[in-house]
């Protein structure tokens, strides 16, 4: 299958003088593409010079995540499209065991590797882990991965499984897939974009799945890291965008839900005295007011089937019950 590798940059000059290499070394059966969103700081002309076989898209401005990919897959020719963040480190036969699921299973349309930590290479990665999940207020969470707390990779995730939604630090899709889908909401910029691509791809009875025999290395927070206040108000808007467009059931109720525990964890910021989560918190439910006839028009347009979700909260299951694993709740 035609495979292409794109990986998205923005002023990521020194992460792609660190790990473009092994991309390069480990993916012969793929061409691999570099999607410029407007860097600053030479990232083409870096790549011109010492990458020359890799491919350049060079995008007019920063639309984030969500539109970087949008504007650059409009111009590949491809059967499938990996979409690699330039912090990632490939390794050996990363790709054959990803095409050889698309190749014979035909109802599969996006699938993640297993995403181990780059600085700690015995542990899961915070940003996918070994596939994610969703409970029903809309809060992810990953086997390997719960809020953050982080498991030792012990094989105990290894094989072929189900997931609810892949890791956009390695995604791979159908090309047709992400077309049909309208590919991703622009309106997110970035963050959880692709749970909301992965929602929309449920509910219209596609398959996602992880494979364990795909490794790949993330060091995360290569564009906005875990100490940013707008990482906060991006990931508690961008997962209320979600539950509002996806979600099956009386979505006000589970709303209203929502919005208490998001000020539940405003409150918890303020008194660690991190006004900043605090602040961004109430400027994400701001923005979300501000956008939710457009989130409700969307939500007529789609189409919300069976819950996918767990069905308890993952907040009370981690807090209150003490449960800290996957294989625990």
């Amino acid at each position: 299958m035609k495979t292409a590798i794109v990986i998205l940059n923005w002023n990521g000059k020194k992460l792609l003088e660190e790990f473009l290499p092994s991309v390069i070394t480990h993916s012969e059966k793929a061409t691999v593409y570099v999607a410029d969103n407007a860097s600053t700081d030479n990232s083409v002309d870096f790549i011109s010079k010492y990458f020359p076989t890799i491919k350049i898209i060079q995008n007019k401005i920063n639309g984030g995540y969500a539109k970087g990919y949008n504007d650059s897959l409009k111009h590949i020719d491809a059967d499938i499209f990996c979409l690699l963040n330039n912090d990632v480190e490939v390794t050996e036969n990363w790709l054959q065991p990803i095409i050889s699921c698309f190749t014979y299973d035909s109802e599969t349309a996006i699938i993640q590797p297993k995403i181990l930590d780059y600085k700690n290479k015995a542990y899961f990665e915070y940003a996918g882990a070994a596939g994610g999940f969703i409970d029903k207020y809309g809060y992810p969470y990953c086997r390997g991965r719960i809020f953050n707390s982080l498991e030792k990779d012990e094989h105990q995730y290894d094989g072929v499984s189900e997931i609810f939604w892949a890791s956009g630090a390695c995604f791979f899709i159908r090309a047709s897939v992400f077309e049909n889908l309208n590919g991703f909401d622009e309106t997110y910029f970035a963050h959880q974009e692709e749970i909301d691509l992965c929602w929309r791809a449920k509910n219209l009875g596609h398959s996602i799945k992880y494979i364990s025999n795909s490794v790949i290395y993330h060091l995360g927070g290569g564009t906005l890291n875990e100490t940013n206040p707008k990482k906060t108000y991006l990931n508690f808007r961008n997962s209320l965008f979600n539950l509002t467009k996806n979600a099956k059931g009386r979505i006000f109720t589970i709303i209203l839900t929502r919005l208490i525990l998001d000020g539940i964890a405003g409150v918890k910021f303020l008194l660690n005295f991190k006004l900043n989560y605090t602040l961004a918190i109430i400027k994400a439910h701001f923005s979300y007011y501000n956008n939710l006839s457009r989130l409700l028009k969307q939500r007529k347009a789609l189409t919300q089937t069976s819950n996918y979700y767990l069905k308890t909260s993952i907040v009370w299951e981690y807090f209150i019950k003490n449960k800290k694993t996957y294989k625990s709740l």
